[in-house]
């Protein structure tokens, strides 16, 4: 007797959302942040590097440098030492500085609160973005970073690989009011049971929705 298909994704998706809420019932961003700029500025800092790293060297970072306005008074080499540890650094003191100019001559000295805007500052693209707008702003968001991105694919959301294109299929298959917090969920999801080299799925509580799982076959509905 051949093994029955799983259900489509949209009929999972409740129930992921279910059991995740009460795997994780306590969903936020890791990085420590007193202000939408210094989120902004966390994020940018987290790319290629740990929120961990990132929570160690902010609290001298926002120290010297707490809004905005003193961000884009200083000079790129001023910023450099404390961002060094975090990779890329020349490349993330640029984009923080070149951001910090742009909020200041553009808007005001406040972050702007719309994706669009967001998406124009330099280092910031729809992740970096969405997370500033999810937990800085309140305004839900689909955040694609390579956690949600590789779980998507592993419970048969979405085939897709690139960014954008499973943030799209995400957004139409998640209700829009838990777009922040499933983002959230997954990523702890993924660091926690989901790995990337070698998945728990022996303990996995999401395993009867997997299609990975086992001998099932793909599940219907995946775009």
């Amino acid at each position: 007797m051949s093994t029955p298909k799983l259900p489509r994704a949209k009929e999972r998706v409740p129930l992921l959302l279910a059991h995740l809420e009460e795997l994780y019932p306590d969903t936020g961003t890791a990085l420590n942040f007193a202000s939408p700029f210094q989120l902004l500025v966390a994020t940018i800092l987290s790319a290629q590097c740990t929120d961990a790293q990132v929570n160690k060297i902010t609290p001298a970072l926002f120290a010297r440098f707490p809004t905005a306005e003193e961000m884009a008074a200083a000079t790129i080499a001023q910023i450099i030492p404390f961002v060094k540890s975090t990779g890329f650094y020349r490349n993330k003191a640029k984009n923080i500085h070149g951001a910090a100019t742009a909020i200041m001559t553009e808007y005001g000295g406040q972050v702007p609160g719309t994706l669009d805007q967001l998406v124009k500052l330099p280092g910031v693209g729809r992740k970096t973005a969405n997370v500033v707008l999810g937990d800085g702003f309140g305004v839900t968001g689909i955040t694609v970073d390579t956690h949600v991105g590789r779980l998507s694919r592993r419970l048969g959301l979405t085939r897709k690989h690139d960014p954008v294109k499973v943030e799209m299929v995400l957004n139409k298959l998640v209700p829009q009011s838990e777009w922040t917090r499933f983002s959230h969920r997954l990523i702890l999801h993924g660091r926690a049971v989901c790995n990337a080299r070698k998945p728990k799925c022996g303990e996995c509580r999401l395993a009867p929705l997997c299609p990975q799982v086992g001998v099932r076959k793909p599940a219907d509905g995946a775009t």
